[in-house]
């Protein structure tokens, strides 16, 4: 469960063309399940882009993830929490100063 949650969280960030406009390099999600009868919750820690807007991209990843989990597993997602642990700038913009 844990597995397919984390490759939907990938999709999903591939899919979203305001994340797949960004030429950043997120680290892999890592997720995890707690299953109870025919229901699951899951959890997701990953990277974003920056810049991004974290609010559409957090809703996004959280609503493609359930989605996807319940049409690939047949349960039904409770709830998915999100923890964003960092933003990965995107290539040239590590380099950029304020003057």
């Amino acid at each position: 469960m844990a597995r397919i949650a984390a490759r939907a969280a990938k999709e999903a960030l591939a899919e979203n063309t305001d994340t797949a406009a960004v030429p950043a390099r997120p680290a892999t999600p890592r997720a995890s399940a707690t299953v109870a009868g025919d229901t699951t919750r899951l959890g997701l820690e990953m990277e974003l882009p920056y810049p991004v807007d974290l609010v559409l991209a957090s809703r996004h990843v959280q609503d493609y993830v359930s989605e996807r989990v319940a049409q690939l597993t047949g349960m039904r997602v409770t709830e998915v929490t999100l923890a964003i642990d960092r933003l990965v700038p995107a290539d040239g913009l590590e380099r950029r100063r304020v003057q």
